[in-house]
């Protein structure tokens, strides 16, 4: 009966007998990780593997202490695990709230289900700002659609009855019912989704790009270098299969960056844990990093600097003067004239409350439901007109942000709603001074009136306003601060948008432009250096805004809350949506504000740079040690030598010159603006503070040689050198130093001292002779100089470079 009907939908029975024959919309695509990935992923890496097999080799040899690196390798595993675990429950909780939902009829009434839930032949109804969720047939009703998240094409399709609505496009206008023919798997946007995962794993930001460069690196250069140094030690230097064995591992141990992966997972899943804890829900983790670098915001003006939420305030007539508001204010003038001014107020309002009759007809007839017509409905809702039928309808069109406009056709005439300066054109100027005031004062002024053989003739200007959010101000505040600016992007008139700017703090609000004046790439470039504030906005001009923002260098946020900022959302360096706004920007965007409170961005922000630059000043200690080691290693088998360091004494240096500094900084708030390339910033840091070490090291070895002291010695005295230059390297890394990061410093060398001192066996920590002593002292004082030099040099040329680069770019942009 209920598919006979064709409008009553299926009855809750038959979907879940449809859901339970594979008939349901099961999403193909999910970022979230299982547990059991999880597990794999921290257990079943390839360095866990090499591990593994260092491992045996040290047991097969006898050196059971020099397993000393597999406590920390096991404890990162389940710290890792844990931590992940915790993480995955916040999100996972934090997403069911987030889920994409559709309004569908089962049982002959309209229910809000998630999309997972609808079934084949459901009968759903999509409205404007809504995203479709399958490919279906539209059965009654017409729709807008824009398709370019499929195609790539912004023009907007109209969709009648009988037309075919493919999933992934969104409703721009228009309000109709929809069949659902092909869902999950078998939908279009599915099949999609399965093609770019087979041919692409998903694109990364530049840090874990810049990291997974360095982790491949070190995988493919520790086999080699590997059997080098056992070929070596075992049948050139005839060392014995215990001593070789031990010297590769001490080598191949510092090569590997076992803990720089570990960090950086878990510094991104604590981040995404913490902000879903503020309502926020990163649906990729590349946003972490771009809004770290994000030094421009682009935003728009409802939702983001306004509350949602919008109120008819007043409804101006053509026949008022131009200077007040009606019913404000009577007249401060002698009785003669007050007595004049109430009888012309009486007069207007007979006229509005028939002005009222027409435009309720109007909103009615149209299937918009944007945040205008739900306030002309709130604010009509009252009005009940005498006559007992309305006007006939014949046609209408919904209101398209390209146009800036509706109109339907009742039997009396063709009536249009939207903005003054669009419908008056040239007439517009006669009604500048009625509707001054109230743009002035932030509020927005649309027309209505009959449009006749392409003359409009106003028959109201109705007066909405949005409150400003309460904590706008000092979100922007913070923002200035920081030396983000902030771009105001609308649709709405650009002196009403200048106003609302100004009164939320936004710097530079006074300079604004009517965005129809820009026509060519030219124009955009000057406009986004000149004006804070653009109005009369197109969709497909804000994606422009976008682009000339980019050319200049910049990198982009793009907040919004409706069908008319995707495009824009979609071509910004970094997408932030409003989850109170339509469902097809909050599924566009690649972070969604699930309480749509705009306060929280200092917060994401902060969160953002806090993760990246502690990740950058990570990076740099183990990309150090590895630098150091696989010189070192190079060093050793062309020298001949036995490599110095053993196993046991690279754990120590790792414990406590690296890894356990680099846990705790990386917790440390940091809300400095990220700027510049990842890998080069790591490399300018790690490459002279590597340097140093493989000199000091180098020499100290050489040296070692001429004065013929024991190995053994020798080996101690490097590794206590090198203890010194990494509390000297994380000193300088932490700068400037404040009490945090004095307090770490301090309690990792004092940890590291006394771990030589009172496990001595367990990290390989003799004592040694005057002559060692000597040189360890000598080298310690040598190190700071050379360190020191050795970074004023990449300095230089790190400047150098980026000057060049500066020149390259301005010369692009001219």
């Amino acid at each position: 009966m209920a598919e006979q009907s064709g409008f009553a939908g299926l009855t809750q029975a038959e979907a879940d007998r449809r859901a339970q024959e594979g008939l349901g919309n099961v999403q193909v695509e999910t970022t979230a990780k299982t547990v059991g990935q999880i597990v794999r992923e921290n257990l079943l890496t390839y360095f866990n593997l090499i591990f593994l097999v260092l491992a045996v080799l040290l047991i097969i040899a006898g050196d059971f202490r020099s397993l000393t690196f597999l406590p920390v390798i096991i404890f990162n595993a389940i710290i890792g695990i844990v931590q992940e675990l915790h993480a995955k429950k916040v999100l996972d909780q934090v997403a069911v709230l987030s889920q994409p939902t559709a309004t569908v009829l089962r049982d002959g009434a309209e229910v809000r289900l998630p999309i997972e839930r609808l079934v084949q032949g459901d009968l759903i109804l999509l409205e404007a700002g809504a995203q479709v969720p399958a490919d279906g047939t539209l059965i009654r009703g017409e729709l807008s659609l824009n398709e370019s998240l499929l195609t790539g094409e912004a023009d907007e399709v109209h969709k009648g009855p009988g037309s075919n609505v493919m999933s992934g496009s969104f409703v721009v206008s228009g309000r109709a019912f929809v069949r659902l023919d092909r869902v999950g798997s078998e939908s279009y946007i599915s099949k999609l989704m399965l093609q770019a995962k087979t041919m692409d794993s998903g694109e990364v930001s530049e840090m874990v790009r810049s990291i997974n460069f360095f982790v491949k690196l070190a995988g493919v250069a520790i086999i080699p270098v590997g059997i080098a140094l056992f070929v070596q030690g075992f049948f050139i230097n005839k060392s014995g299969f215990q001593p070789s064995i031990t010297s590769m591992v001490g080598a191949l141990i510092g090569m590997i960056p076992e803990g720089l992966y570990f960090l950086v997972s878990l510094t991104l899943a604590a981040g995404a844990a913490r902000l879903a804890g503020r309502q926020v829900l990163l649906h990729d983790m590349k946003s972490i990093e771009q809004l770290a670098r994000v030094d421009v915001f682009c935003v728009d003006k409802t939702g983001t600097i306004t509350e949602n939420e919008m109120r008819v305030a007043d409804i101006l007539l053509p026949s008022q003067s131009g200077s007040a508001l009606s019913g404000t204010a009577l007249s401060q003038k002698d009785p003669e004239a007050a007595e004049e001014d109430n009888l012309r107020w009486a007069a207007q309002e007979q006229e509005r409350l028939l002005v009222r009759g027409i435009l309720k007809d109007y909103v009615d007839a149209l299937p918009d439901n944007n945040a205008t017509m739900q306030a002309l409905r709130a604010y009509l809702d009252p009005v009940r007109e005498k006559k007992k039928e309305c006007r006939g309808l014949m046609t209408k069109m919904p209101f398209s942000s390209a146009k800036k406009y509706s109109s339907v056709t009742f039997t009396d005439g063709t009536y249009a709603l939207g903005a003054p300066d669009v419908l008056l054109g040239e007439k517009m100027e006669a009604y500048e001074a009625l509707l001054k005031e109230p743009e002035e004062r932030g509020m927005r002024v649309i027309a209505f009136g009959r449009m006749t053989q392409g003359n409009f003739e106003p028959v109201c200007f109705p007066v909405l306003e949005n409150p400003i959010r309460k904590n706008a101000k000092d979100t922007f505040g913070y923002f200035a601060k920081q030396g983000v600016v902030v771009k105001v992007i609308s649709g709405d008139n650009p002196v009403t948008v200048s106003s609302i700017a100004a009164r939320a703090g936004i710097g530079g609000a006074e300079r604004f432009v009517d965005a129809r004046t820009l026509q060519t790439e030219t124009d955009y470039a000057e406009a986004v250096r000149r004006y804070t504030v653009f109005g009369r906005v197109t969709p497909d001009q804000k994606r422009h805004l976008v682009h000339a923002l980019q050319m200049q260098g910049h990198t982009v946020a793009m907040t919004g809350d409706g069908v008319n900022d995707i495009l824009a959302m979609k071509d910004a360096d970094c997408s932030i949506a409003m989850a109170s706004g339509a469902d097809a920007a909050v599924q566009a965007a690649q972070v969604a504000l699930l309480d749509s409170d705009f306060s929280h961005m200092p917060q994401i922000v902060g969160e953002g740079r806090r993760i990246i630059n502690n990740i950058t000043r990570s990076a740099t200690l183990f990309l150090v040690k590895n630098i150091f080691s696989l010189s070192l290693a190079i060093f050793a088998i062309v020298s001949s030598i036995v490599y110095p360091i053993l196993p046991a004494q690279m754990s120590l240096i790792s414990g406590f010159g690296i890894g356990l500094p680099a846990f705790f900084l990386a917790m440390e708030p940091n809300d400095k603006m990220v700027r510049g390339n990842f890998l080069r910033t790591v490399l300018h840091k790690a490459v002279p503070a590597a340097l140093t070490e493989i000199l000091s090291i180098g020499a100290l070895i050489l040296f070692g040689r001429v004065f013929s002291i024991d190995s053994a010695e020798v080996s101690v005295a490097a590794t206590l050198l090198l203890a010194v230059i990494s509390m000297m390297i994380l000193a300088r890394i932490s700068a400037p130093l404040n009490k945090y990061r004095g307090i770490v410093l301090g309690v990792n060398f004092v940890l590291c001292m006394i771990s030589a001192i009172g496990l001595d066996w367990w990290f390989a920590i003799s004592a040694i002779h005057k002559e060692a002593i000597l040189l360890l002292v000598l080298f310690t004082i040598a190190s700071e100089p050379v360190y020191r030099y050795l970074n004023l040099l990449t300095g230089l040329i790190v400047r150098l470079v980026e000057r060049r680069q500066h020149g390259k770019r301005k010369k692009v942009s001219d």
